[in-house]
C-alpha cells in the first residue's frame, strides 16, 4: 500500500520545507543526533532518535525536521492519533510544510465518518491543507542541486497527484460524488505513474454513481498497477467481481466503503 509519498524522498524534501537560510548544527553531537534520525531503522527507532534530538537540543533549527520525521514515522506505524499530534506540531513550526499538509489531508478524510460530529470541522481542515498544498507545490525548491530536473518534476507531480487524491477522499465522505469524481480522476492523470489506490478510489466512486463500466475500467488499471493488497486478498479484484455481478443482475451495485491504506 501506498504510504503518502516514500520516506527517503520526504527526509530531503523537510529540509526543502526550512527557511531561505538553511539550518546548520551547533555541535558535532546534534550532527549525531540528526544522523540518528536519517538512520534510523524503523520507525519507532526514528520517532525515539527524533524526540531525543528535540529534548538534548532545545535550541535546534532541525525541529521542523524532526517533528516531521515524527509525523511520517506515526503514519507508518498506522498511528493515527499520533501522526495527528505530531503533524499539527510540525505546522505551528512552518504552516507551508508540504509534506505534513499532504499527508494529514489523506489520513484525515479516511477516519472520517458520515454521523461524525466534528465531520465538517475535519474535512474544512482537510480541504484548507490540501489547496494550500496545490498552490505551494509549483515553487517547491530542489533540497538538492543534484537531482535531475526530470525526477524533481516527477516528485511535485506526485505530490500535486496527491493534493487531488485528499480532496477526492474528502468529497467521497461528504459523498459529493461527481466532485469525487474529479478530483480523483485529476489525480490518477497527474500521477508520474499508475496509482493503484488512486485507480482503486476512483473505481468505488464509479461504483457509488452506478457507473458500471467505468468502474470496471477503473479497477482493471488498478489491479494491472498491481491491486490493493490487504494480506492475501486485493480489494480492487474483489471490487470488480462486485461490480460485475451487480451489473449483471442489473442493479445498483454495493457501496463499499474506502478502505483505510
Amino acid at each position: 500500500m501506498k504510504t503518502s509519498l516514500l520516506v527517503v524522498i520526504m527526509i530531503g524534501a523537510a529540509l526543502a520545507q526550512q527557511p531561505p537560510k538553511q539550518p546548520t548544527p551547533k555541535s558535532q553531537k546534534e550532527v549525531e543526533a540528526l544522523m540518528a534520525i536519517q538512520n534510523a531503522p524503523d520507525p519507532d527507532a526514528r520517532i525515539k532518535a527524533a524526540e531525543e534530538l528535540l529534548t538534548k537540543f532545545r535550541d535546534t533549527e532541525f525541529k521542523e525536521f524532526a517533528l516531521q520525521m515524527e509525523t511520517l514515522s506515526h503514519q507508518q506505524k498506522n498511528d493515527f492519533e499520533n501522526m495527528l499530534i505530531a503533524g499539527e506540531r510540525t505546522l505551528e513550526v512552518n504552516p507551508d510544510n508540504v509534506v505534513v499538509l499532504l499527508a494529514l489531508a489523506t489520513a484525515i478524510p479516511q477516519r472520517t465518518r458520515e454521523h461524525d460530529l466534528d465531520k465538517e470541522e475535519k474535512l474544512g481542515k482537510v480541504e484548507a491543507w490540501a489547496n494550500k498544498a496545490q498552490k505551494l507545490i509549483p515553487n517547491l525548491e530542489k533540497f538538492n542541486p543534484a537531482i535531475p530536473d526530470e525526477d524533481w518534476a516527477g516528485y511535485k507531480k506526485s505530490a500535486m497527484s496527491q493534493a487531488h487524491e485528499a480532496l477526492g477522499l474528502s468529497a467521497f465522505v461528504r459523498k459529493n460524488y461527481p466532485k469525487a469524481e474529479e478530483s480523483f480522476k485529476a489525480a490518477a492523470e497527474i500521477s508520474p505513474q499508475p496509482e493503484a489506490t488512486i485507480l482503486y478510489r476512483l473505481g468505488m466512486v464509479y461504483t457509488a454513481q452506478n457507473k458500471f463500466d467505468d468502474a470496471i475500467a477503473a479497477l482493471d488499471k488498478a489491479i494491472a498497477a498491481g491491486g490493493v493488497k490487504v494480506g492475501d486478498r486485493d480489494l480492487a479484484a474483489e471490487q470488480k467481481a462486485a461490480v460485475q455481478k451487480a451489473k449483471a443482475a442489473a442493479k445498483p451495485a454495493p457501496q463499499v466503503e474506502i478502505k483505510k491504506q
